[in-house]
Parts: C-alpha cells; structure tokens; sequence
C-alpha cells in the first residue's frame, strides 16, 4: 500500500493550516502528537471549523489519557458515541441487541461515570452530587454508567450489591428483559469475581451481548470472560480521536472497520514484524488526521504489513522496553503468560538493573500459582526474553489514577 494519501483525502484537508505545506509538496510525513498540539487550535483553524465551533457543530475535549499525557482535540459531539453505536448496529455477531433497543449498561472507569455525571449536573446548573443518582449517571437513552470507585479490586459487598441491582432495573426495564453490556474487561471480572465471594452470582443478570473497547484485554481475562458468559463478546480497538478502527467477531478474530479511513503498518525498528499503526482518517471533519501515529502496536497472522490481517493489538509504543535484545510489547508479553500459566488474573512487571525482573501477579482464586505453572512460566519468560524473571504473588495490584492498569511497574525503564 503506498504511504501517500489517496486524493479525496487530500482534498478534504487542503485547506488546513497544519497540512498546508504537505498539500503543496504532495507528500506528507508522519503526523506526531505534538505536530498535532503545536500552535493548537491555530494550525486547524478555517472558516468552516470556526463556524462549527460557534454553532457547537464541533467542541474542543481531551484524549482519555490512560498512563500519558492528554491531548487536546476538536470533534463533533459524541463522536466516538457515534462510531460505537454505528459499530454495534453493523456487528453481524451482536448487531441483533441493538435492534432489539437493548440497553446499554457501562462498567467501566470511575472518570467515565463521574465525566456523565458532571455533564448532566452542569446541564441543569448544579455541581454534580458526591454519589450521582442513577439517573444522572446516564448518557442518553440507551446507555447508563454503573461503576462509582476507583479501583474494582477494592469494591466493598455493597458496592457490587448496588451495582447489580442497578443493571437488573435496567435490564428489567427492556420489554423482552434484554440488555447490553459495555465494559472494560478488568472491570467486568472482577464483578463476576467478587458476586461469587459474596454469593451474589445468581443476582448478575445474563447480557444478551458484551463488548469491551477501554483497554487492552489480556488472554486469561478474555478466556475468564468467555467461560462465564455464554453470549457474544466483542473487542472493539480504536481511540478517542479517531472512532473505532477494528473490532472482533465472538471467535476473536479481527476484521476492519475503516470507513473513511485507511491504516498503514510500519515496523517498530528495521527487520521487526512489530508494527506501529499509522492512520488516515477523515472520519471526523473538523479535525481529520492525515498518516497519523496513533501510538498503537500490532501483530500480523503472517508478519506482513497488511492491515487486513492484524491478529492482535500490543499495547503503546511509549510502554515498549527494551531487555537484553528483544523490544518488549505488552501483547507480546501477555500471550506468553497465558500460554503457560492461566490462574494469573493481574499483572505488573518490573524491570530492574542486570539480567533480573519480577512479574507481581494475582490470580483469579487468589492462590500463588503451583510449582509447575510457576515452573513454566519462569522458563517462558527466560527463553523469550534472556532475562531471569521472578513470578511474585501479590493479594492486590492498585489500579491507575486513569482507572486503568499499567502492565509494567513505574520504575521500569521504557524504550
């Protein structure tokens, strides 16, 4: 696939200040972040963007920064509502629920519930309650946010009792008792893990269908998932800038969603088969992103640099580490623990001085992994990664501010 943008692409950002000069030369490099932020808004302005941002046709938000910096942007309302709602209609494995008007029930980050909330107070002239009614934890007439702490780890019996009474009156309230359920994965299991502590299990109403599209879902969650929920679930990849790109079928694999939009993958360093998602989208008219580094990894099913065959998406490429010769990704990571060791839930790992580390853990029953998958996991690690790697059983691994986990310790050091 050549590097350029086809022609319609050109024209729709011929007028824009930033892409001026690569419109003129008919080529255009590799477009930064902070190319992006540089002399924002200025270096987006035209007089259709000014007009939209008067009329609120368009409106300045942030990026949803996870361990980063946050980026600021300017999009249509509820752009990315959009690109998921469009998803979900289309999705031939879950397109059935939304037709059938399911709701939509959201478990996810606190920051997601809270930003819900402080939208809808500030709409009515208030400051957002301390604990936010149900109602005011609601998006608009499909989708209602459930989760009001930090860290799902530390969810007390009535924090979950609350939680699942709130999705049973949701879901009660469809005509076939119906529902959708929106998470983040991590967060997804341990509600199941803790209603199976508190013999809540029976009080967790069955979705009809499941999408997560937060964050990174690691191997063992994905499988933990798939054996306690015997409907569709879904991984849906993409950004706040940019919509979704690409989601799963209920077997995992990936397939495009590219409409409007065209992704090149170019290799982390020469001679890798690790790629870095480079992507073109007019998607959003007001601030379309032309050869755009989204800080994304991925593998292909055959190493190539097709688009069409990613198999999985590997994390950011801020968080790639180098140990001994190996550039490190998360996903590379991750498929390696769930290859030999599949009780692990959580995990951080920490990479210190010389040919050491230590991966903490915790498990789904909460047990230190036995000799022999610990075994296994120790000779995974060092074959793949010339390091001696020290599994550590931890009963707790905190969340991050963002409400997302980071796979490596802070005092690693990153490529």
């Amino acid at each position: 696939m050549t590097s350029q943008p086809p022609a319609e692409m050109v024209d729709a950002v011929r007028d824009i200040p930033l892409y001026r000069d690569s419109v003129e030369r008919g080529e255009f490099p590799i477009l930064e972040k902070d190319r992006i932020a540089h002399q924002f808004p200025d270096n987006w302005m035209t007089p259709e963007l000014k007009a939209a941002l008067e009329s609120g046709a368009a409106e300045f938000v942030l990026s949803t920064g996870t361990n980063h910096a946050r980026m600021q942007l300017i999009r249509p309302p509820y752009f990315l509502l959009k690109s998921y709602y469009r998803l979900w209609s289309e999705h031939p494995d879950i397109a059935h629920t939304w037709e059938k008007g399911c709701p939509r029930v959201s478990l996810t980050t606190v920051l997601a519930t809270q930003h819900v909330a402080r939208v809808n107070a500030k709409a009515r002239g208030e400051q957002p309650a301390e604990r936010p009614s149900l109602a005011d934890r609601r998006l608009d007439e499909r989708t209602v946010y459930v989760n009001q702490q930090l860290d799902p780890a530390l969810w007390t019996r009535e924090d979950v009792a609350v939680m699942l009474g709130e999705i049973e009156q949701t879901r009660s309230g469809h005509p076939s008792g119906s529902y959708h359920l929106d998470c983040s994965s991590y967060h997804l299991a341990h509600l199941v893990l803790k209603a199976r502590q508190w013999g809540l299990a029976q009080a967790l109403p069955r979705p009809d269908s499941i999408v997560h599209a937060y964050e990174y879902t690691p191997d063992n969650v994905s499988r933990f998932l798939r054996e306690h929920f015997d409907c569709p679930i879904i991984d849906l990849f993409g950004s706040t800038e940019l919509g979704y790109l690409y989601y799963s079928d209920r077997q995992g694999r990936y397939h495009p969603h590219l409409d409007e939009m065209r992704v090149e993958l170019v290799p982390v360093e020469e001679g890798s088969t690790l790629f870095s998602l480079i992507v073109s989208s007019i998607r959003n008219p007001y601030m379309p992103l032309i050869r755009y580094r989204s800080g994304d990894c991925a593998r292909t099913v055959d190493g190539s640099p097709d688009p069409t065959r990613i198999a999985r998406f590997c994390g950011r490429e801020k968080e790639l580490i180098r140990v001994g010769s190996t550039l490190l990704c998360h996903g590379d990571l991750d498929r390696w623990i769930g290859e030999c060791a599949a009780p692990v839930f959580l995990y951080r790992l920490r990479v210190g001085e010389g040919n050491a580390a230590e991966l903490e853990y915790t498990t789904f029953d909460g047990d230190p992994l036995d000799a022999t998958t610990a075994a296994s996991l120790v000779a995974a690690l060092s074959e793949n990664l010339e390091l001696a790697v020290e599994p550590v059983h931890r009963q707790h691994i905190p969340i991050g501010k963002s409400g997302k986990y980071a796979w490596l310790h802070p005092e690693s050091r990153t490529h």
